[in-house]
């Protein structure tokens, strides 16, 4: 599923990540801890496609058999849409569509026609519990529902690898015990690959793996 061999990542004279190695299986759950400043984020962004590695002569970021840096800035956007998905700790749902607006909008980058794509998000926001918000706005929901329909939108497009950056970071403890757990279980309904930054103890030691990351390496 995820390949990544001896990555690195300079800003400037800043050595961020140096020589990570990382190998993730389909249907994994991985969690990643670290103190901040560790390179957790750095790491995350790089193996989701969102920033590139620092060029070595034998560093390579393989996903789904697909080596990521053979594709120019079209494909690999057309990757990202179709393949992955992205759970922030907040949110970053458009303020002025409603749930069932912000959940289409990869599937209309995708191409999909509204009535399609429309169907499609009501199942997962009816899946989520969120039946009965389609047309509320996100102010309008509370922090847990603002993170469900995050979470909805992210698999729109059925994508075989969920990246999510402390997605339990901005709720209650009770909404991030219920997050934690529906992770596990979109794993078992979905078959998804998840790759979590967190802070939180309790959703790291669930995972099937935990990575430990010190000075931007994988030390544990």
């Amino acid at each position: 599923m995820i390949k990544a061999k001896n990555i690195h990542k300079y800003y400037s004279d800043l050595h961020v990540l140096k020589g990570v190695n990382l190998n993730i299986s389909k249907g994994e759950i991985v969690s990643i801890v670290g103190a901040s400043g560790a390179g957790k984020t750095t790491l995350l962004q790089i193996l989701g496609t969102l920033d590139k590695i620092t060029s070595q002569r034998d560093s390579e970021l393989i996903i789904n058999d697909i080596n990521i840096d053979t594709l120019n800035d079209k494909a690999l956007a057309k990757f990202r849409n179709e393949h992955l998905g992205f759970i922030f700790q907040f949110h970053q749902l458009l303020p002025e569509f409603n749930a069932l607006e912000n959940v289409c909008l990869p599937a209309f980058i995708k191409g999909i026609k509204q009535p399609e794509a429309e169907t499609k998000a009501k199942e997962l926001l009816d899946f989520l519990g969120l039946k009965n918000r389609y047309h509320h706005k996100p102010n309008e929901l509370s922090g847990g529902e603002q993170q469900r329909v995050a979470v909805a939108r992210a698999l729109i497009n059925n994508p075989s690898l969920i990246f999510a950056d402390e997605p339990s970071g901005n709720l209650d403890s009770e909404s991030a015990e219920n997050l934690h757990h529906l992770f596990f279980k979109l794993r078992d309904e979905f078959g998804q690959t998840f790759v979590i930054v967190t802070h939180n103890e309790d959703l790291a030691n669930m995972a099937d793996r935990k990575l430990t990351m010190v000075d931007g390496k994988i030390v544990s």
